[in-house]
């Protein structure tokens, strides 16, 4: 220090700047190992993974088809997402990547490939839509393909589910990737704090936590009923046996309304329990009033009648208060920009 002139405090601060730079140098190498063989191994498949239009975990699927891409579990191949869902900001984080020029999809998702080459922390729900940079383009947004070009790219996780709200590790995780994405890319980016969305988490949490309310009701039957008369019954009402043959499920438009709880139908029935999902059925299909129907045509039918949980005998009154609740329910739904039965309700109470 003496010799070079330099004061403990500057040359306290010439230290750190010098690890500082060996890290990142360190990391760069190491990203760039992983790039060569990313693409060494993937180059002789590149034309048939673009003819494929490749797509991470249960994401990136076919535009047509506008499936919701995530990159939850990037590490598998190419699946096809079961629902068709789009980035909502009222439940997810939202981070904008714009480029000052068209970026094709192929670049784009051969760096979002390398996400794969490190453990990921999140088992939330990570979705990708790109914005067409083709003005003629029949859909602005849309999941990302090969073969398009981009003006900007729009990275989102699931903020809360009936899991509860996503953990700070996940979203760090995730921002961090994000920002790594956009350095490559060299591209801006638009992102919002993580104690922000980590606050905003917790209060979407809550107000699902209120919202999420399964009503149910009891048929109570004189006698108990052979299971093969039960379900003649049932199917005679319209309900379907579920796919594991042990409760049944009533639909509308083929629209799943509300279910029963699991049966033996081995044994003879002595109670019948109608479920309903209240966030995850629209209030325009009236199915509170659907399934009490139902349950009064059932107990009229092998004569039974309706109670509570508690076996005492469901009484007008205590229909009328459960209406009562529901409306304010759905108000608080809506109020909170998660309409019941809505996509949006779907992935926010799953």
């Amino acid at each position: 220090m003496a010799a070079l002139g330099l004061s403990d405090l500057q040359f306290a601060l010439a230290v750190i700047g010098l690890l500082i730079l060996i890290s990142v140098v360190i990391i760069n190498f190491k990203y760039a190992r992983a790039r060569r063989k990313a693409r060494a191994a993937g180059e002789y498949l590149l034309d048939e993974r673009f003819a494929r239009e490749p797509s991470f975990g249960q994401g990136f699927a076919d535009a047509e088809d506008r499936s919701e891409p995530s990159f939850g579990e990037i590490n598998l191949p190419v699946v096809s997402a079961p629902e068709s869902f789009a980035i909502d900001p009222r439940i997810d984080c939202v981070i904008t990547l714009r480029f000052d020029e068209g970026i094709s999809g192929a670049e784009i998702l051969e760096e979002m490939k390398l996400w794969g080459d490190e453990p990921s922390t999140s088992t939330a729900h990570w979705m990708c839509e790109g914005l067409n940079a083709d003005v003629d383009a029949a859909e602005d947004w849309e999941a990302l393909r090969p073969e398009a070009s981009y003006s900007e790219l729009q990275l989102a996780i699931q903020l809360a589910s009936r899991r509860g709200p996503i953990g700070v590790l996940e979203l760090s995780d995730f921002c961090s990737r994000a920002q790594a994405l956009a350095e490559t890319l060299g591209s801006q980016i638009d992102m919002p704090s993580v104690n922000t969305m980590l606050e905003s988490a917790k209060e979407l949490d809550v107000m699902a936590a209120e919202s999420d309310i399964q009503l149910s009701i009891n048929v109570l039957f004189d006698e108990a009923t052979p299971g093969a008369n039960f379900d003649a019954l049932m199917r005679k009402r319209g309900f379907r046996l579920s796919r594991n043959g042990r409760a049944y499920e009533f639909f509308s438009n083929d629209t799943l309304i509300f279910t029963s709880a699991e049966i033996d139908l081995n044994a003879p029935v002595k109670q019948l329990t109608l479920l309903l999902e209240v966030p995850l059925v629209s209030r325009d299909e009236r199915a509170f009033e659907r399934m009490l129907g139902e349950g009064i045509e059932l107990a009229q039918s092998a004569h039974g009648r309706l109670v509570d949980d508690n076996g005492i005998n469901l009484t007008e009154a205590a229909v009328i208060s459960i209406r009562q609740h529901l409306d304010v329910l759905y108000a608080n739904l809506e109020k909170g920009g998660v309409p019941a039965g809505s996509s949006t309700a779907s992935r926010l109470f799953s």
